[in-house]
Parts: C-alpha cells; structure tokens; sequence
C-alpha cells in the first residue's frame, strides 16, 4: 500500500453517462434540413433525461487531520463499501483483451514523474518500468503500469498474469507522483502499485516500496491496520474480513498463490500491522 503520512491517490473517476440517439445530421456543404420534417403532435416532447453525475471522485475530499499526521478514520460512505469504480484508462487496453506485458529500462520521462530521486536507496539504472494488462470492475481489460526493482520484474509480470487470467479485479494501476507524498490525506485512494521512495509507515527506515520490492494490490479493498488507524482511512468497512467482496484478497487465493511461487509474503499474515494489501519480497 502507498502508506504515506500524508496520503492521497489522486485519480479522476467518473461512471459512464447515459447515451442517447444523436440527431440526423446533413453531408459537409449541404443546405437541406438535418432532419426530415415530420407533422407535429398533440403530445408534449419528453423530458430530457440528464447524464448522472459520478458516483464517487477519488481525492476530493480531504480528511481532517490526526496528530499522526494520517487523516482521521471515518466511517466509509455508502458509495465505497461495495467498490466498484470504474477504471480511467491511462493508457491503451490490451489487444484482443488477451494478457500482454513489457518490461523495460524506465524511461525519463516516467522517471521524473515518479517519487525517484538521487536520494533515494536504490538507483534508477536498478528499476525497470513496467506495462500490465489488468481487469478493471468493469469487466474489461486495461493495461496498468508500475515501476519495480530490476531483479524482480520478469516474476512480477508472472503474478499479474495469473490475476489476469482469473479475472481478479483491480480497479488502477499507475505511478504514485511525488506531489502525492505530501498532499492532504483523503482516505479513498485504491491504486496497485510497487515503487515509492518513501520510509516505512511510521518508521525512519526505508520502506521495501522503495526498493521496488513490494507491491500493494487494491489498498482501498484490503487496508492497512495498526490499533486505531486504518488506511487508507476510509477504508474502514474492509477490515471486515468476513464480508467479502470483489478485490479483496484471501488466505489461499489467487493473489496469495502467485506472490508465494515467487517467493513473495503476504502482509495479511501479519498480527501487526496487518497489512493486508502488501507482498514483499524482503518480508517487511
């Protein structure tokens, strides 16, 4: 999970609107009416129906602030304790939505838009970008990207596979930004990603995120939990292990399966924290 102290996924999320038949319209150039004329009725012309709003947007409300530096744990709103947002596509979807994933030297451009700089414990030579093909909660295919550890980024795309082909849902999968590491806290992040350049939660060492040696996978549906914080914070009504709901990984899954063949743990097996949307490599 993007564990930050001040932590925020900002992510634009709409519901697709509603779509009408569009009006007849005349070839470029012609003079004769768009639409044939047509008797008038007795009836008054129905009510234009409005295109929904969305049902959530991710990021726009931040949380007020604990003395921690997380933003309080509130109970979830309604319209995130069965989550199924839409995925916005960053980039194009997979061809014949068939799995398919690249792995590569990360390019500048990724680089500079992510957390890494000199500073950080690992150098940029050392990690590698990554393209993922995904499915989204609307049912369709994506393709996601994430920055990992060079070492481990052919088995990573192996695990990806695997939730591929089960059809696991992952609702984002995009770079964390470094504007993201110091934005107020808003609680509703949900993005699976891998490299962050950032300490451990609540620790002054480096977190294994900043290796690109660990990957948190859907962190809204399977939150972080130490006493009395949860993140992200509004993820309260996940830490209900026994509703179960669609993203959410268990003892024994698929997630777990494929992280474990590669040699990976599982945070959700920890007492504490239990965090249950964390694999590593490094074991922390």
């Amino acid at each position: 999970m993007v564990r930050l102290r001040r932590l925020v996924v900002f992510a634009a999320v709409v519901l697709a609107g509603c779509t009408g038949t569009p009006a007849a319209t005349s070839p470029p150039g012609s003079s004769s009416p768009s639409v044939s004329s047509v008797p008038p009725t007795t009836s008054p012309p129905a009510a234009a129906t409005t295109p929904p709003g969305p049902e959530w947007t991710v990021g726009a409300r931040p949380l007020p602030p604990r003395p921690d530096g997380f933003g309080q744990v509130l109970p979830t709103p309604p319209e995130l304790v069965h989550r199924r947002l839409p995925t916005t596509d960053l980039l194009p979807p997979p061809g014949e939505h068939r799995y398919a994933s690249t792995v590569a030297p990360v390019p500048t451009v990724v680089l500079a838009r992510s957390t890494w700089q000199p500073s950080c414990p690992v150098a940029a030579t050392d990690l590698r970008y990554l393209t993922l093909s995904f499915v989204g909660y609307d049912g369709k295919a994506h393709t996601g990207e994430m920055i990992v550890g060079a070492r481990v980024a052919d088995a990573v795309t192996r695990v990806f596979g695997h939730l591929f082909a089960a059809r696991f849902p992952i609702e984002e999968m995009r770079i964390v930004t470094a504007a993201e590491l110091t934005a107020p806290p808003t609680g509703d992040g949900n993005n699976t990603t891998a490299f962050v350049c950032r300490p451990a939660v609540g620790k002054t060492r480096w977190s294994a995120h900043a290796y690109g040696l660990a990957i948190d996978l859907n962190p809204f549906c399977n939150p972080y939990v130490r006493g009395d914080l949860v993140l992200p914070e509004l993820a309260s009504s996940y830490v209900d292990r026994a509703n179960v709901r669609p993203g959410m990984i268990e003892p024994g899954d698929v997630a777990v399966r494929a992280f474990a063949a590669i040699g990976w743990s599982w945070g959700g097996e920890w007492t504490t924290p239990r965090d249950i949307q964390h694999f590593t490599a490094t074991g922390d």
